[in-house]
């Protein structure tokens, strides 16, 4: 490992086939501060290249670090923007550094509260049920595709009633999570936009967002009218201008969508793949709150996060110049064996369990609650009235090195529940 380049986990392609973990490992043993190239790949266009971070404390501090590892310089997509998207994709606090995040990020955690999210608990509930027995019901050969039939409505329906977007319109959040997050993937999105040079458009390049943002626009004025008990009433009566309200419902659609739309099979596969583990889940032994936690240890929903350096510093031993991109990876951290005992082994009762699946520091997810009452009501649904998870033929992972998306998972649904 001292010689040559250092094992890619840059290529998207690669997390098609399944988390690089043997080569994370060997990065996290010999370079925990790797350099990686940026080849061109599927079209897009290649780049300077960047630091990967892959060891659990290295992870932590860059993320909580915000004077030297900063969000606002480069925004947090491994790839650069086009410079003149940079202003535009400042304005959402997943681009910003504190004390400027930390104002808007105030706002909208005075909509997103814990007691209007368990508020939704009994919905959340009655939802998990109603999708699993009707994937049940519909099963053909006695098996489903749990994305298809309940994972994407599942996200997607609770995150709709949280923020209190009509019935009708929901289709078109899905539409939009999609063409934003599984851009790398030619399957996930067959036919991308073009620019006049050829290439396919950034699709959070401000040229691509109209559509959304407009509908924003126009749920706010609808809000302001007929004011309800949900994140958009609140955001919409915060007193924001429109950009501001623009990237708050981008950034809350895409990733408060995306968070249990990845993690949610995820964890099911998880299960599926070790039904000892899964049966201390089933007959009550394992708290329900360590099976979320351990699941999403395992299943990350976001893969890596990328951050821009400062000024010069030093990571692990490697000097790392100003300006330079630094990527944290978040499914390394959560296996890093200088934190997690035979963290290879799924260990539902895992505790302590600090795993980084939601971030740390200033940027850590907002939403996480949310995230995890979901996960953690889907999982106890199934363990009550469905058989235990078996794989019913191959996965299908996304074609990404940001989302840990799974595109497609046949389980078995009918029979005894497990």
């Amino acid at each position: 490992m001292d010689q040559g380049p250092a094992p890619d986990v840059f290529d998207p392609r690669l997390y098609a086939e399944g988390v690089p973990y043997e080569r994370y490992r060997l990065l996290r043993d010999h370079r925990p501060v790797a350099w990686q190239s940026e080849p061109e790949v599927l079209g897009w266009p290649a780049g300077p290249g960047f630091w990967a971070v892959t060891r659990h404390a290295d992870v932590v501090r860059v993320l909580r670090d915000h004077r030297t590892y900063s969000s606002y310089l480069g925004a947090t997509q491994i790839r650069d923007p086009d410079p003149a998207d940079l202003p535009f994709l400042r304005r959402t606090m997943l681009n910003q550094d504190p004390p400027e995040h930390g104002t808007l990020r105030r706002t909208v955690a005075r909509a997103f509260t814990p007691a209007r999210v368990d508020a939704f608990a009994a919905r959340v509930r009655g939802r998990a049920r109603t999708l699993l027995r009707a994937a049940r019901d519909g099963a053909v050969d006695g098996a489903a595709d749990l994305v298809r039939t309940v994972t994407d409505e599942y996200a997607l329906l609770n995150l709709t009633d949280l923020l209190g977007v009509p019935a009708a319109d929901r289709g078109l959040l899905l539409e939009w999570t999609v063409r934003i997050i599984g851009y790398q993937d030619p399957e996930d999105v067959p036919a991308p936009l073009l620019g006049p040079d050829g290439k396919p458009l950034n699709p959070r390049s401000p040229a691509l967002l109209g559509e959304m943002f407009a509908y924003a626009r126009e749920l706010a004025a609808h809000k302001r009218a007929h004011p309800g008990d949900d994140v958009m009433t609140a955001l919409a009566l915060a007193g924001l201008d429109d950009a501001e309200l623009e990237m708050f419902f981008f950034l809350l659609t895409v990733a408060g969508n995306d968070t249990v739309r990845s993690a949610a099979p995820g964890g099911l596969l998880a299960l599926a793949r070790d039904p000892d583990a899964y049966a201390g889940l089933a007959d009550g032994r394992v708290p329900p709150d360590r099976v979320v936690e351990e699941l999403l240890r395992v299943h990350p929903p976001v893969l890596s996060f990328r951050r821009t350096a400062a000024a010069d510093t030093e990571l692990a031993g490697q000097r790392i110049r100003a300006g330079d991109k630094v990527v944290v990876f978040h499914a390394s951290a959560n296996h890093d064996e200088r934190v997690f005992a035979d963290p290879g082994r799924l260990d539902l009762g895992r505790a302590p369990n600090p795993h980084v699946s939601f971030g740390d520091g200033p940027h850590v997810c907002l939403g996480a609650h949310f995230a995890r009452l979901q996960l953690r009501v889907l999982y106890e649904e199934w363990a009550d009235a469905m058989p235990v998870p078996e794989l019913a033929g191959p996965p299908r992972r996304l074609v990404s090195n940001f989302i840990n998306g799974i595109t497609r998972l046949p389980l078995r649904v009918s029979g005894p529940a497990g």
